[in-house]
């Protein structure tokens, strides 16, 4: 016996396990076949055909349609899907922004790692500096003194503290060297 759409919507409202049953197979394949070329996937299609038709239970008392009840499936199949690919988009945007800033805080940590790392080669090639060439180093680079008010400090000759700045930058070239070299490679295969 074929019953209209009011009546079956009727009955659906009132709990008939019966018509629910009758609808959800008389219905099943051609709204899994709708809502695949939206999905272009068995399983997700399967699933969001079945969603609806929970939804359509948990929420039986409450179901309007505007008397079709096929009409009111295929809708109900057409905004599950819609609504499971708006979600996918959304995941699949977060996921780009996390891995983003996920990336931005690895390269900003490393950045940190290799400055903190070429302070010290740094300090160390400098502690590593014959004692009056260190100071004229120092003199010069880190209390930015011209090489006049070094020598006038040091009782030394101006050409004195020009060799000794030069034997200074030399050795740190050369103690600095095989970091940089490193350093280098790094930054290059980022």
């Amino acid at each position: 016996m074929e019953y209209s759409d009011s009546t079956v919507i009727a009955l659906l409202k009132e709990g008939s396990e019966k018509v629910f049953e009758t609808v959800f197979k008389g219905h099943f394949k051609s709204l899994h076949a709708y809502a695949y070329t939206f999905l272009k996937d068995d399983e997700l299609a399967e699933e969001v055909v079945q969603n609806v038709f929970c939804r359509i239970w948990e929420k039986r008392e409450q179901l309007k349609t505007d008397g079709s009840l096929k009409a009111y499936l295929y809708r109900a199949v057409h905004n599950e899907s819609l609504n499971y690919l708006k979600h996918q988009k959304v995941k699949a945007n977060f996921e780009v922004y996390y891995t983003g800033q996920m990336e931005q805080q690895e390269g900003q940590s490393a950045d940190k790692v290799m400055t903190t790392e070429l302070e010290r080669h740094i300090r160390q090639a400098i502690n590593e500096l014959p004692q009056q060439c260190r100071t004229i180093f120092q003199l010069s680079r880190f209390e930015q003194l011209k090489y006049q008010q070094i020598a006038d400090q040091m009782g030394l000759s101006v050409k004195t503290i020009e060799n000794q700045m030069g034997k200074a930058l030399k050795l740190m070239r050369l103690k600095l060297a095989e970091f940089l070299t490193l350093l280098l490679l790094i930054w290059i295969n980022r």
